[in-house]
């Protein structure tokens, strides 16, 4: 069983009826779920996931202390504690006195600072282009099961993903990096015969593949060992798109396979230029990179935005 199936069980069987019964007078205030940090979170655990971390549980978000007071938080989270210590074969783990559980009473305002920086997840420009991309995933990603006051699933939707102008930021400045990377610098590198740096323009190059299709398909990006599983699960294209990055990441070091994996980078960076072309968001005929970046760069609205440096969104 994944582990978000486990701990939706886990919150049917015994946190919903401990909410209504005990807690009536604040269980419309309460979110109840599973997001935040997690293999689980994504639905991307499995067997070797169990050897951490992995145990029954739930979210309880609440509002701040002017809705639900510190005593009722206390007594709340007492009850918590007291649910069966085991599920479906499953043991859950010790709450620490000093904090750290990704599961139990959490105060919104906590999750959303630390996610965002605002206890409100009202972003500023600023947020938006410094905030770990990690950061808003967990904020956004996993479910919420229960939510009558609506609060907490409307700042979700809110920050489901980035204002189109800094997405467009973000996308320019990654086309950007891969002409500098896998069409210019890589070539160099080994003209120099710095192979060395040549695998480190190889691997910047694929890490803003990575980033610059999951902008294309309006998806966060994850933690880097979730970043190819993700583009993979976004369908057959994007998954051959994937197993191209991964022949280019790990290719041999002797000649042919250096010079195979310029061939199949320029062959990534045609596809990628197709599809600029395809989505209207450059009219550059080329497969220069570098073109494409500042052609999508020029559909940015916000002057803030637009004036900014092209690299500064990444």
């Amino acid at each position: 069983m994944r582990g978000m199936e486990l701990c939706r069980r886990y919150w049917e069987n015994y946190g919903r009826e401990m909410l209504s019964r005990d807690f009536p007078e604040i269980a419309g205030t309460v979110a109840a779920g599973l997001c935040g940090s997690g293999s689980e979170v994504l639905g991307y655990d499995d067997e070797i996931s169990r050897d951490h971390d992995f145990e029954p549980g739930f979210c309880l978000f609440l509002p701040g202390e002017n809705e639900v007071d510190r005593r009722t938080a206390f007594r709340l989270e007492r009850a918590y504690a007291k649910l069966p210590a085991a599920f479906e074969g499953c043991a859950r783990a010790r709450i620490s006195p000093v904090g750290g559980s990704r599961h139990g009473v959490i105060r919104l305002g906590d999750f959303l600072r630390e996610k965002t920086g605002r206890e409100d997840g009202e972003m500023t420009l600023r947020d938006w282009m410094t905030v770990p991309e990690q950061n808003l995933l967990e904020a956004t990603g996993g479910e919420i099961w229960m939510d009558e006051s609506g609060v907490f699933t409307g700042i979700r939707e809110r920050l489901s993903f980035f204002p189109e102008d800094i997405r467009l930021r973000k996308l320019s400045g990654e086309l950007l990096i891969l002409n500098q990377s896998g069409q210019y610098n890589y070539r160099r590198c080994l003209n120099h015969g710095e192979k060395g740096a040549a695998m480190l323009a190889v691997h910047t190059f694929v890490r803003a593949g990575l980033h610059a299709l999951h902008l294309m398909e309006g998806k966060y990006m994850p933690y880097y060992k979730w970043a190819f599983r993700s583009l993979r699960e976004m369908g057959m294209g994007r998954a051959q798109q994937a197993e191209r990055l991964e022949r280019i990441l790990y290719g041999g070091a002797d000649e042919d396979a250096l010079e195979d994996r310029e061939f199949a980078m320029a062959d990534f960076c045609q596809d990628v230029a197709e599809e600029l072309r395809d989505r209207g968001l450059s009219e550059a005929s080329c497969c220069d990179m570098e073109q494409h970046a500042y052609a999508v760069a020029d559909h940015i609205t916000d002057p803030e935005i637009r004036n900014m440096h092209i690299l500064s969104g990444i």
